[in-house]
């Protein structure tokens, strides 16, 4: 946060001639109290194509400034015409206004210039020489281009923005020899002290491997024998229950053969003929009714003669 803000900015005489002082209010309020002076600046743009034609036209120290709201009236010379090109003298150009606190610039307000002739003869008719006298600016005060920076204050715990010089850094002996023979040293000693801790480690799992041999009794040849002996027993038996899982494969095979041979000596059924089995498929058609038989007519009788 800015300690000092700017308030308002006024100028006390606009329109006025070319050759005129610069005159302007200041309104800003400061926080907290400073130790340094405010330094403001006033700067006009030569030229709008290179810096080197920019005037410094006036600086002023303020201070000390108290806490509150603090209004004074700056004023500066005007530009030089010397050292501004013919061509731009007549024309629209820029002021700046700036404000440091211990050479670092927290604001600045930026105004434009339009500098004309006083008659109308004049600006139709521009004479080949620029005539000064007759030159009059006017700032347009009612749009300034304010910018605000931020800065390290007395109150702040930042300390400074870069650290300090050290021009001696530069001619002190290479530290490189020194560092490269204290870093092999230390790797001697960091490998000689790995190797130690190995050696310590497998003198330590030998005595633990003693110690419970000793209090186990240690392998005994009845040991060996017993154990070959519970070998030897179960390799019979799992012998024994290979050659009966044998068997009962055989036997299973043997009555799966004997199923097959009576399905095969059962007699196939003999295929019907086609008719036959036509007939089967189609269903038998009840008979149609046979129609009646006509009555005979009767005889005529004689006729008698």
């Amino acid at each position: 946060m800015s300690i000092v803000s700017l308030l308002n900015v006024s100028i006390l005489n606009n329109p006025a001639p070319f050759t005129d002082p610069y005159k302007f209010e200041i309104t800003f309020e400061c926080l907290e109290p400073l130790k340094d002076d405010l330094e403001w600046k006033l700067t006009y743009v030569g030229s709008s194509t290179s810096f080197e034609h920019d005037q410094e036209l006036d600086s002023l120290l303020v201070g000390p400034v108290p806490v509150g709201v603090n209004k004074f009236v700056f004023e500066a010379d005007p530009p030089s015409p010397d050292l501004i090109p013919a061509s731009e003298l007549v024309s629209v150009t820029v002021i700046l206004l700036s404000c440091s606190y211990a050479d670092r610039e927290f604001v600045r307000v930026g105004y434009y210039v339009n500098n004309e002739y006083d008659t109308e003869e004049l600006r139709q008719n521009p004479p080949n020489k620029v005539q000064v006298d007759h030159i009059i600016r006017n700032v347009l005060a009612e749009k300034p281009r304010v910018t605000r920076f931020n800065i390290v204050w007395d109150s702040d715990a930042q300390g400074e923005e870069f650290p300090p010089e050290q021009p001696d850094a530069d001619l002190a002996d290479d530290d490189e020899d020194l560092y490269a023979a204290e870093d092999e040293e230390y790797d001697e000693d960091f490998e000689n002290e790995a190797e130690g801790d190995a050696e310590a480690l497998v003198d330590g799992d030998n005595e633990k491997n003693e110690s419970t041999e000793k209090e186990e009794g240690g392998p005994t040849a009845e040991g060996d024998d017993s154990k070959e002996e519970t070998n030897e027993d179960l390799e019979v038996d799992l012998e024994a229950e290979s050659e009966d899982d044998e068997g009962d494969v055989e036997e299973e095979e043997e009555e799966d053969l004997e199923d097959d041979g009576e399905a095969q000596d059962k007699p196939k059924p003999k295929p019907k003929p086609e008719q036959e089995q036509e007939q089967e498929q189609e269903p038998e058609q009840e008979p149609e009714p046979e129609p009646e038989p006509e009555p005979e007519p009767e005889p005529e009788p004689e006729s008698e003669k």
